[in-house]
């Protein structure tokens, strides 16, 4: 089975980039999820990102920051391993104590959304239920049970959010940088040009996300679906490099699109992950992770090698007692070297960036940019028509 999804944008993007907002109020922020507001104009939204994955169940809460760049800062967080993909490979179905879980977790995130007075959310479920037969089911199910009412994003949608919201993490003064996020059970990879865009009025200026990325592909595998079909509690050499084999048979085609780009000047991996986030604590000799020493931090090619062949050389149980991997995480972190090891061996690279950020990220910022938009225009309409509030939006309350 090849990729199941990806676009070379080569010729034209034709992704919408967090520097041109307008664009994405179609094709990204709508439909935006939008719950009860006691919002008042002039006061700054809440702001609520959910990522539901195949593994895990994760949230951000945040209010703009200002300056004009769709900045924010974060007030509440939760994540919770939640395995909704759990035996999805072979059943095609979401199973009745995966949704459970995550029905649990998504009360969780329900309270917290509450506690803090979210005003603008977007919520979306990726690879488990766009691929279980009973997703939609589900969907209705957690909208019952928690009044969230979740969307099924398609892979380019994914694809871009995670580029979103990890994207300023790239070296700008490199020519060509690969972005990857090695989910539970699919990886998404995208191709990044220059940061510098086309001059304007001669002036050189940053280039949206729009043209930088280049081509993307959705693989059809993650850490929970490599972990099943090849195991991941022990995994011997053997085991480890049949992992790899298949992980790069699935590459294959998008190696070959990017084609000579992965030689260019100061080209890097950009990764985002759990995987990468493992494997950079790993390396920091964290005794409990700390995403401020991790997320930006640089990691040689050696680095990395060192950092995954302590990890190989773990037992299960002394996986499960490192406080950078735990007992949810123990028998995934291996595929997800594996993986990593693929992408690397496709796409050489001496150094390596480490992103404890992407798709929450990046729906945070979308939303806030189209905001700002919406904003800017109902101030000149106010202006036009004398009067405030012209564009007032009514919120959706869910049960």
């Amino acid at each position: 089975m090849g990729p199941v999804e990806s676009a070379d944008l080569s010729s034209g993007p034709i992704l919408p980039g967090p520097t041109s907002p307008e664009n994405d109020v179609g094709k990204i922020v709508q439909p935006a999820r939008f719950l009860a507001s006691h919002h008042r104009p002039g006061e700054d939204h809440v702001y609520a990102a959910l990522d539901l994955g195949t593994n895990n169940c994760r949230l951000l809460i945040a209010r703009p920051s200002g300056g004009g760049r769709a900045g924010f800062r974060i007030i509440d967080s939760f994540s919770r391993i939640v395995r909704l993909g759990e035996g999805l490979s072979k059943s095609a179905r979401l199973n009745p104590a995966a949704i459970e879980r995550t029905i649990g977790a998504l009360q969780v995130c329900r309270q917290k959304i509450d506690l803090r007075g979210v005003t603008r959310a977007r919520l979306v479920a990726t690879e488990a239920c766009r691929m279980a037969h009973n997703g939609a089911e589900f969907l209705e199910r957690a909208y019952d049970s928690t009044g969230l009412e979740l969307e099924i994003v398609d892979r380019e949608t994914e694809a871009h959010l995670a580029a979103a919201g990890s994207i300023s993490l790239a070296d700008p003064a490199a020519e060509g940088a690969l972005l990857f996020d090695i989910g539970g059970g699919s990886s998404e990879l995208v191709w990044l040009g220059p940061s510098v865009g086309k001059p304007r009025g001669g002036r050189a200026t940053d280039a949206p996300l729009s043209e930088r990325v280049r081509c993307w592909v959705s693989l059809p595998l993650g850490v929970v679906t490599l972990a099943e079909k090849f195991g991941g509690l022990e995994v011997s050499s053997a085991v480890f490099e049949a992992m790899i084999g298949h992980v790069s048979g699935e590459l294959a085609g998008f190696v070959e699109r990017v084609g000579e780009r992965r030689h260019c000047k100061r080209f890097h991996l950009l990764g985002t992950s759990g995987t990468v986030t493992t494997i950079a604590g790993v390396f920091l000799g964290l005794v409990r992770y700390d995403r401020h020493r991790v997320d930006g931090l640089w990691m040689s090619s050696a680095d990395v090698d060192d950092s995954i062949k302590i990890l190989r050389g773990m037992t299960y149980e002394d996986r499960v007692a490192n406080g950078c991997i735990g007992a949810g995480r123990a028998d995934l972190v291996l595929a997800g070297c594996a993986i990593f090891e693929a992408i690397r061996r496709a796409f050489p690279a001496e150094r390596v960036r480490i992103a404890d950020r992407g798709l929450r990220e990046g729906i945070l910022h979308q939303l806030i940019s189209a905001d700002s938009v919406s904003e800017r225009g109902s101030s000149r309409a106010a202006c036009s028509h004398g009067r405030a509030g012209a564009n007032e939006i009514s919120f959706k309350q869910p049960i």
